[in-house]
């Protein structure tokens, strides 16, 4: 079974709103996407999110987004290339800062939500990232995870750039390895044996099952988690201790 490191989009409160379980969730992660304040997150909860990371030995990656606060960053929006190259370094820039105060840095860079979903469907916006994350040299990005990943690879490459490439526990996919539309029945899994089943499937290099009835076998390193409620959280636990090595 192949080492996948579990990460897990966090710090997404604002002001007195609370969402997740950022406490609980982060013992049992190798890396915390924190959001940036375009989708969630505020300066304050930027700074807690971070300090929590530390404590437990978290790696930490900005999770910039669109510039969508009322719709969670998953509405697609017209930017230009350059103009998603200025929002992912204000973010970025914005999360390094709050990291250095705390004598660390950023790790790596997760686009979040419909930006992360519009790179992966149009090179010309992918590309764009790419440039964005190349600008400071050494910070790998993480995006999904395909059947193939040559293509995206091959443009990672031009940049100079190390890929992470992404695969979802909880999330149905289509036969191409897209992820299904959260407006479709059935897009998130949410029994635990279920999500379970699926990290260790695609731990070990097996064939998911699509959402035509296709195999679907995913070239990844990285696992997404979440921690948004109690049934969440007792999930990651059960997909780290069964990722352990024997």
């Amino acid at each position: 079974m192949s080492r996948l490191l579990l990460n897990c989009d966090i710090g997404e409160s604002f002001g007195n709103w609370t969402l997740g379980l950022d406490a609980e969730v982060m013992p049992f992660i190798d890396c915390a996407n924190v959001a940036c304040g375009f989708h969630a997150g505020d300066p304050s909860i930027m700074r807690q999110t971070v300090s929590l990371a530390l404590k437990h030995g978290v790696q930490i990656g900005a999770h910039p987004a669109y510039q969508d606060l009322q719709g969670f960053g998953r509405r697609s929006m017209a930017y230009t290339p350059q103009e998603i190259q200025d929002l992912m370094h204000y973010q970025i820039g914005a999360l390094e800062g709050i990291c250095r105060a705390q004598g660390t840095r950023v790790s790596y860079v997760k686009p979040h939500g419909a930006l992360y979903n519009d790179m992966m469907a149009k090179p010309a916006q992918l590309r764009a990232v790419m440039q964005a994350v190349a600008a400071y040299g050494d910070l790998p990005l993480m995006l999904l995870a395909k059947s193939d990943n040559s293509e995206a690879q091959a443009m990672g490459d031009e940049f100079g750039l190390t890929l992470w490439f992404e695969a979802f526990a909880d999330r149905a996919y289509d036969p191409k390895g897209h992820l299904v539309s959260r407006q479709l029945p059935g897009a998130v899994h949410h029994d635990a044996d279920t999500i379970v089943q699926q990290a260790l499937t695609i731990s070990r290099g097996q064939a998911l099952t699509a959402s035509d009835g296709s195999a679907l076998v995913l070239q990844a390193n990285t696992l997404c988690v979440h921690g948004d409620n109690a049934s969440s959280i007792a999930a990651v636990q059960r997909i780290r201790e069964a990722l352990k090595p024997a």
